[in-house]
């Protein structure tokens, strides 16, 4: 009986330690902070810029992946124009929406930075997942830039890289 209350003891103790973590890319920043009206009366230029992000790789095969952090860089590159970002949408691999970072327009000041972390356990997005955003700038703006940098550690090993967005309309 004592050898059972043991091994009940050793399973109770290991499941309370196995406590599920937040996935915070799922619940981003509060993005409320950020939000504007964009002026309609001022000429703006719209635009989409595309982004690679890969929260999977491949590893030694097709059948092995390995998960990656992915931080995702929104950056204002003009000196003294504010700019507009409309729409921040994540994709997996096939195309499918996954979710929207932003549900109303939020502004980024002058040569400001924000971020969207995709966390290395949220493996929604595959191997192919992708970002569009949509965005409007004062006329002679620099367009905003969107990076992606990828990385994970393992034991003593580390793995990172960058991807940057191309204009698609």
């Amino acid at each position: 009986m004592k050898k059972y209350m043991v091994v009940f003891a050793v399973i109770a103790l290991v499941a309370g330690c196995m406590q599920e973590k937040e996935i915070s890319s799922i619940n981003p920043e509060n993005w409320s902070k950020r939000e504007i009206t964009v002026p309609t009366k001022d000429s703006l230029v719209h635009g989409k810029s595309y982004l690679s992000i890969y929260s999977q790789i491949y590893s030694s095969s097709e059948h092995k992946t390995h998960n990656l952090t992915a931080m995702v860089s929104l950056r204002n590159t003009s000196e003294k124009d504010t700019i507009y970002l409309l729409k921040g949408a994540y994709f997996d691999t096939h195309g499918a929406a996954l979710r929207s970072y932003f549900k109303h327009p939020i502004y980024l000041a002058p040569l400001e930075t924000t971020e969207i972390i995709i966390d290395e356990m949220d493996v929604e997005g595959g191997t192919g997942s992708n970002f569009i955003f949509e965005w409007k700038t004062p006329v002679g703006c620099p367009e905003p830039l969107f990076e992606g940098v990828m990385n994970s550690t393992v034991g003593q090993q580390g793995l990172s890289f960058t991807t940057q967005s191309r204009r698609i309309q």
